[in-house]
């Protein structure tokens, strides 16, 4: 590792010594007429012989900009884009030493203004409005790359090994294609999977909920969302992938995916079969769909691999289309079956005030899960002013699952005080309806508004099961638990709401939104336990205490106000809310009827507050205040006699929750040094918390009901800072993290209240260097340290220290190779007796390409050193438990992957040559403007 290091510092120097033969240029953009300053005006370079964008910045709030780079001997283009203005070009002979270009004037482009086409060269970075664009072929990446590793180019991108992207530091939780979804949100199907070269755009926004976004309010989230738009030259064609692979230990993968595209006609088909681990489609270019290092995401998302050995199958079918003028539709199906099988072992420590007590568990099980899901959504624009989207979704599902288990729990002095063996074999089925629709009307008057929105959803579900079971208690002459029943459940849920929301605004800058919600909810539960009869070899005696009906019912009328106001880079937020709730519940437990009807006034409010300084360089703030009830099984005295060692029984006199949340943010990304950082700090506090309450027998058997507690809080910080160097087609990224949280909670053990304060530590750092095309090496290191002190326990304290160490590389060399490693490390410190520390997790791959890079073989080793391991250990304010389970160990695989693609009536240049023809790009036709 020190080698590691040593060679990190190495590159860092080389970097250094580099950067002092740098020139400066800069200079200062100026509105021609006015003489006001351009802020975010795109600055770059390209070649004279072919474009190819050499640097590029864009300009601070005075309309300044300043360029470092390297000399050229040879004629370049100094080239200055801003929306509405016509592009400003100078030829340069060479640039040999530093320059001030002084004041740049650009002249309005009346014709843009008028509605006149007007084609030029996009910009490699452009800032409409809220939504930052980049031009995807001004940057450079290999002719076979993904999405994912266009992003990865990206300044201001973050890519972590779990597939998690992070752009100027706010998380991505929203993927488009041309302003639809494709297949799934969260981008894992289309990052690994959608090809770089026919992206024309990457537009990056604040996400927005679909009320927000046909109402074009603010958006009030802290997450951003990308839309990539597709080449309009290469958006009729089709191209996908086929990937077929076998190996040792029985160990097989195989996917396809296929894309037709036609205009606005678009439909995807994958499918995917494999039994090693991936329960989702990725197809990393690397490791296709093994699990573990960079492709976390194509399968488990832990270290060791997950719990379990599962294998599924895959298929998915998703269209998107405009049937008619204004009338668009997106629809998908998928079908997925997964089977896992597991065994592990436990060692969970409970902490009680005068005396603890450990349990050690093993258990095997095997569970089948097969699934269907149908997803449309349908938007039709009835006229510019009035919209209506209608999203129906429908799923069913089918689950079958058999265990075993065994505990034996024994207290400080190691002296038995209870053993259980149990064995059960259950069926379940559940169907879900649900539905969406949204109906947006905006008035001449700007930002004058109505929306009206309805909202249900229909879940029944049902479950049949066969457990027997033995529970031996060693004190007090309690007489032992023998079980041998069928259970029967059935659950029905069906919930419907519906919200119309007028907004008027007062000013040009303040806008009030009268709102009115009603919202009601009914579910049944239904639990029939039978016995079994030795007589009538059958299960026909009804067991009364394990059997009951519970029913609630809750009706809710919301009258709301908000008020926004919006004043050049000032956004100021405020929601209020009164909730008049009708809660009716009731249970049949034990031939006894049981109501339970209250009615509540909640209050809920939240404001929030944003500032932009600069484009990319904002804070903000946000405070909540919620009140939330109870659930049903909480409140209603019934017992749970499920667990033969753990009674639950409700509390009718509950209180409602009360929190508190703040939250305060700073963001900043300069795209002149390609560097930036977030910082954030988060806080709630509780006036009144809903808890369990335990208390033990001298068997350690437990009576579990609920209580309130106040005073509870927990407060999260941390930041993240980041760097991209580039230097001769080499990149260098680094950056460094720290998470920190800190928490008081309470409860109640044997009637005694007890404090569990804990403090967490994160923190993690990670580089990134690109030689070229040639090599790319990504080490990472994080630790994660773990303390709770406690207060009326027999343990004072406990802490844990986990590090993990992952190298990443990836070698491009010689022409149509690609060998990939991922070597990872991880250490727990604190983990009990029994149950491994440590190990490695090395994934090794290597492969050749045929016929232009169509046909690729590959030979790939998953965990060489034979290590992998599935420990844990978790640290509640009760409890420690250790626990491992069953992970995938070696196997080797060969596999083979053929790629087709065809875009009618185009010749593509290779991405890395980074040609670029006239496009409109003042036009606004993409797909892309309506996302916004």
């Amino acid at each position: 590792m020190s080698k590691l290091y040593f060679f990190l510092l190495f590159l860092f120097f080389c970097f250094s010594a580099n950067a002092q033969e740098e020139l400066i240029l800069k200079g200062t953009v100026l509105d021609v007429t006015t003489q006001i300053p351009l802020e975010a005006a795109t600055v770059y370079f390209s070649t004279v012989k072919d474009s190819v964008v050499l640097e590029y910045t864009t300009t601070d709030k005075n309309g300044f900009f300043k360029i470092a780079t390297k000399k050229y001997e040879k004629p370049v283009f100094l080239k200055i884009s801003y929306m509405g203005y016509q592009t400003e070009v100078e030829e340069q002979k060479e640039i040999t030493e530093n320059k001030d270009f002084g004041k740049v004037y650009l002249l309005e482009n009346v014709n843009a203004l008028a509605g006149v086409i007007i084609k030029s060269e996009a910009p490699p970075i452009r800032i409409k409005k809220d939504t930052l664009e980049f031009n995807a072929n001004s940057f450079k990446v290999r002719p076979d790359s993904s999405v994912e590793t266009l992003l990865k180019q990206l300044p201001g991108f973050e890519v972590d090994n779990e597939g998690k992207i992070k752009v100027n530091g706010k998380e991505v939780t929203q993927f488009l294609v041309n302003g639809k979804a494709f297949f799934d949100k969260d981008g894992a199907l289309l990052l690994k999977n959608l090809p770089a070269e026919i992206i024309n755009k990457i537009q990056v926004s604040d996400f927005k909920t679909k009320k927000e976004e046909l109402s074009k309010q603010e958006s009030t989230s802290d997450y951003s969302s990308i839309n990539l738009t597709i080449d309009e030259k290469k958006n009729k064609g089709f191209f996908g992938k086929f990937l077929g692979g076998y190996g040792t230990s029985e160990r097989y993968e195989s996917s396809l995916i296929m894309n037709f595209f036609n205009n606005k006609r678009k439909i995807s088909v994958l499918g995917s079969s494999n039994n090693i681990n991936s329960s989702g489609f990725s197809m990393d270019e690397v490791f296709d769909n093994m699990g573990g290092g960079r492709n976390s995401r194509g399968g488990s998302k832990t270290a060791g691999g997950g719990k379990g050995i599962t294998r599924s199958n895959l298929a998915g079918l998703n269209y998107s289309d405009e049937w008619f003028k204004d009338f668009q539709t997106t629809g998908s199906y998928s079908f997925n079956n997964a089977i896992t099988e597991n065994a592990s072992k436990s060692k969970q420590v409970e902490f009680l005030p005068t005396g603890g007590f450990s349990t050690e568990s093993g258990s095997k099980s095997k569970s089948e899960t097969t699934g269907n899901k149908l997803n449309f959504e349908f938007e039709y624009k009835i006229d510019p002013t009035m919209r209506i989207v209608v999203v129906p979704k429908l799923s069913k599902s089918n689950s079958h699952s058999n265990s075993s288990s065994s505990s034996l729990s024994r207290d400080e002095n190691e002296d038995p005080l209870n053993e259980s063996t149990s064995n059960s074999n259950r069926e379940s089925n559940s169907t879900n309806f649900g539905n969406t629709i949204n109906f947006n009307k905006s008035f001449q008057k700007k930002s004058r508004n109505l929306s009206i929105g309805f909202e249900n959803s229909n879940t029944n579900s049902d479950s049949d099961g066969l457990s027997t079971s033995k529970t031996i208690f060693y004190q007090n002459g309690e007489p032992n638990d023998e079980r041998n029943q069928m259970v029967k459940n059935g659950n029905t849920s069906d919930f419907y709401t519906a919200e119309i929301e007028y907004t008027e605004p007062i000013t040009d800058s303040l806008r009030v939104r009268f709102a009115g919600e009603y919202s009601s909810s009914n579910a049944i539960s239904k639990v029939q336990t039978l016995d079994y009869d030795a007589l009538s070899q059958s299960y026909t005696i009804i067991n009364d205490p394990l059997s009951n009906f519970i029913s609630s019912k809750q009706n809710r009328v919301s009258p709301k106000i908000g008020v926004t106001f919006q004043k050049n880079k000032f956004t100021f937020n405020l929601n209020s809310t009164t909730s008049i709730v009708q809660f009716d519940n009731h249970s049949f437990y034990l031939n006894k009827d049981t109501d339970l009807n209250k009615k509540y006034i909640l209050p809920i409010g939240g404001v929030q507050i944003r500032y932009k300084f600069e484009k990319s360089k904002f804070i903000t703030a946000k405070y909540d205040y919620v009140v939330s009830l109870p659930s049903t099984n909480q409140l209603l005295p019934v017992e749970n006699l499920a667990n033969p060692l753990n009674t639950i029984v409700g509390n009718p006199n509950l209180n409602p929750n009360e929190k508190h949340s703040a939250n305060l943010t700073f963001r900043n990304f300069d795209f002149r040094t390609r560097s930036g950082y977030d910082l954030y700090l988060k806080g709630e506090y509780n006036d009144s918390q809903v808890i369990t309450t335990t208390t033990y027998d001298a068997n350690r058997k437990g009576i579990t009901t609920y209580g309130n507690v106040s005073g509870t809080y927990s407060a999260l910080m941390g930041g993240n800072w980041n760097q991209s160097i580039k230097k001769d087609g080499n990149v260098l990224k680094y950056g460094i993290g720290l998470n920190g949280s800190y928490s008081l909670t309470r409860g109640f053990t044997n009637a005694v209240l007890y404090d569990a304060k804990s403090l967490g530590i994160t923190p993690r750092i990670y580089v990134t260097y690109d030689y070229g095309e040639l090599l790319t090496i990504a080490p990472t290191y994080s630790l994660s340290y773990d303390e709770s002190r406690y207060t009326n326990y027999l343990t004072k304290a406990s802490s844990n220290v986990v590090h993990r160490i992952n190298l990443q590389t990836t070698n491009y060399w010689p022409k149509n190779w690609v060998f990939g490693n991922d070597l990872g490390y991880t250490y727990n410190s604190n983990i009990a007796r029994g149950f491994k520390k440590d190990f490695y997790l090395w994934n090794t791959s290597l492969s050749y390409g045929f016929f232009n890079k169509k046909m690729i073989a590959k030979l790939k080793v998953y965990d060489v050193l034979n290590q992998n391991q599935s420990s844990s250990r978790t640290i509640s304010a009760t409890t420690i438990r250790d626990e491992e389970n069953t992970v995938l160990k070696r196997y080797a695989m060969f596999s083979v992957t053929y790629k087709i693609q065809d875009f009618s009536g185009m010749k593509r240049p290779p991405r890395n040559e980074n040609r670029r023809e006239g496009r409109g790009e003042d036009r606004g036709e993409s797909r892309g403007e309506d996302y916004k």
